[in-house]
């Protein structure tokens, strides 16, 4: 069932809260994260084809195994969003935002009236009625969901206003789509991209939002070390499992190599 809280609600303790993209549609994968120590998962609906089904058996393996669900839904799709937190997800993630309208859409689709447009159902989220529909209401509008992703131009100038609309979890960013936007090519490490993603997080300290970066070398994890940022992406499972096969096989054959002359 759905958390009481969320690790963006946790009180920081210097040990920075990590996540992963799950692009690799597998259940032991996410169970193999929560064992490693991460905090959440965020499975993506939209650039993989995994249908709600899976997604839901996705989220209640992540509840068992003690990491939370996060989903990446492909839009603002109102009654997706209903059904994946119906399942019990943790946080929405919404990509490639555009104009404000989206995410009040999305926004509205997390909360319950008289702050949302969300349907009431039972099941998993209520411990199947153990939990009091009245309670179960008030936990949900108490609590916030939404994370927006930050990845467009048009996104980057709405930042002040979506940080400013009460029920926002969180910013992510999104530097490869964001430089792809900018027409500097899908390049993360360009100065202004990088200039950005830093101004997103002004911003988010300012309105008091949490922000995640997404660090991608050695200088952005010490820039974002130094300045005591608890909210952190590690990368996506693909090109992490990649580059630890490409090293485990390297290691083998320069042992093999060495141990031949």
């Amino acid at each position: 069932m759905m958390s009481s809280h969320s690790v963006l609600q946790e009180t920081y303790d210097g040990s920075p809260i990590t996540g992963l993209l799950n692009s690799v549609p597998s259940l032991l994968l996410c169970e193999m994260m929560a064992a490693a120590g991460y905090d959440y998962v965020i499975l993506d609906m939209e650039h993989t084809l995994q249908t709600e089904t899976d997604i839901a058996r996705a989220i209640e393996l992540c509840h068992h195994a003690g990491i939370e669900p996060w989903v990446r839904v492909p839009d603002a799709d109102v009654k997706r969003i209903g059904r994946l937190l119906d399942h019990g997800a943790d946080a929405i993630v919404l990509p490639q935002c555009r104009n404000l309208s989206s995410v009040r859409r999305a926004l509205a689709a997390t909360h319950f009236p008289p702050h949302g447009t969300r349907g009431i159902t039972g099941g998993r989220v209520t411990r199947f009625g153990a939990l009091p529909l009245n309670d179960y209401v008030e936990r949900v509008n108490q609590r916030p969901f939404l994370i927006v992703m930050i990845e467009t131009q048009d996104a980057y100038n709405l930042l002040p206003d979506i940080v400013d609309l009460p029920g926002i979890a969180a910013i992510l960013e999104g530097a490869v789509d964001l430089a792809l936007d900018l027409g500097l090519g899908p390049d993360p490490f360009h100065p202004k991209t990088v200039r950005m993603i830093q101004k997103m997080a002004d911003m988010c300290d300012a309105a008091r939002v949490p922000f995640i970066a997404n660090p991608r070398d050695q200088a952005q994890r010490h820039y974002w070390a130094e300045r005591n940022h608890p909210f952190l992406l590690a990368g996506e499972d693909r090109g992490l499992l990649v580059r630890a096969l490409k090293t485990h096989r390297s290691s083998l054959t320069q042992e093999a190599s060495s141990t031949s002359l």
